[in-house]
């Protein structure tokens, strides 16, 4: 399959202005949806302040990326790329954008180092303006790469592997403590940001947070198990199997997009006469999917491990009458859609059958959001 074939380079530096001030307003929206799902009951106080960090961190990532490719677009002939998005299978920009962030990051104390200052490349720019009368596109160009390196040494950006973070809940006796885990991805697959929390219980002799053998090896397992084609169940079991101490009880996986846009992606079904006909009004013309997938562990049972010795095993509890869930291997997968007054009175209209379970998130004229089925 060859993915390069989804991949679509923003065309000018008009059309990448465009798709990063929309996708600047929605992730806005994002915060206020998962503010109204941790008011519904459907993500906790902790896990809303996990979602709303990752949020911030996505937001400074597409500020990061708009300084790189701002100007590269003027001057596209002189460089090996502009800004290529994802536009059938997620609205996002390709995996590779994020990775060759990460070598940036790297690399970036070396850049600012051989770029003159931002007081320096303005008064360059000001001399060209006023006493050779042009456009000073190659010193634009130097003072948002300044501005790009700078942005990605000082703000928390969101990588294509953010490794687990731990934090404490609990103690469930003498020898039991409560975590909460999180961590998240930028699936290589999909083009698309996963979020990833889990609630665990730890009966080993040390706290996992201080254990140098155990928490090593738990950050690498989970970081490697987080590919968005792997079940929830999957992966629970797999890390339920690895750990003998460790008792997950609880995961969930949230998933931000796809992003539809009638104006950057090409979509197929109900969503596209609605973002077509939503398409007159500027602004309007998108819509974002937001899936939460949870699983629970019903019980644990004692299982032999060698000849002598027991430990707990999680027994999970998964929906075998409702298809969804057992195809995510879930206990319970809530889908969502945010998207503007205006395509949602449309898609009200219409009424699409595979559409109607979804929860609506609509956002109103003034900003607000409200939930709606």
């Amino acid at each position: 399959m060859n993915l390069r074939e989804d991949h679509h380079p923003l065309p000018d530096a008009a059309a990448t202005r465009r798709y990063f001030a929309k996708f600047d307003r929605i992730i806005g929206h994002m915060r206020d949806v998962a503010a109204e799902a941790s008011g519904n009951g459907r993500l906790g106080q902790s896990e809303l302040d996990i979602v709303e960090g990752y949020l911030k961190c996505l937001s400074s990532t597409f500020t990061a990326l708009s300084y790189k490719h701002l100007i590269a677009a003027f001057i596209s002939n002189a460089l090996p790329q502009v800004l290529e998005i994802d536009r059938k299978d997620s609205g996002f920009p390709v995996y590779r954008e994020l990775l060759q962030m990460a070598n940036d990051f790297v690399q970036a104390g070396k850049h600012l180092i051989s770029l003159p200052s931002q007081e320096q490349l303005k008064e360059q720019m000001l001399g060209q303006i006023l006493g050779d009368l042009k456009i000073p596109r190659d010193l634009q160009f130097a003072l948002s790469q300044r501005i790009y390196y700078e942005h990605l040494q000082n703000r928390a950006l969101f990588w294509p592997q953010n490794d687990p973070q731990i934090s404490w809940v609990e103690n469930r006796g003498a020898h039991r403590r409560s975590y909460l885990l999180h961590w998240a991805i930028f699936d290589s697959q999909t083009n698309l940001p996963v979020i990833y929390i889990m609630k665990l219980e730890d009966s080993g002799d040390l706290p996992l947070q201080r254990d140098d053998k155990r928490w090593p090896r738990v950050q690498s397992h989970l970081s490697a198990q987080s590919p968005l084609s792997l079940k929830l169940v999957t992966i629970a079991s797999g890390f339920d199997q690895d750990f003998d101490d460790l008792h997950p009880k609880f995961l969930r996986r949230i998933i931000v997009g796809p992003m539809y846009s009638d104006t950057f992606t090409e979509q197929t079904g109900p969503l596209q006469q609605v973002l077509a006909e939503a398409a007159g009004e500027p602004g309007l013309d998108w819509a974002l999917a937001w899936t939460i997938e949870s699983l629970i562990s019903s019980r644990s049972e004692r299982k032999s491990v060698g000849i002598f010795e027991k430990v707990d095993r999680e027994i999970f509890e998964l929906d075998h009458y409702g298809r969804s869930e057992a195809e995510t291997g879930a206990t319970e997968t809530q889908r969502s859609l945010i998207l503007p007054q205006r395509p949602y009175q449309i898609l009200q209209d219409r009424n699409p059958v595979g559409l109607r379970t979804v929860r609506k998130y609509v956002v109103g004229s003034d900003g607000k959001v409200m939930s709606s089925l």
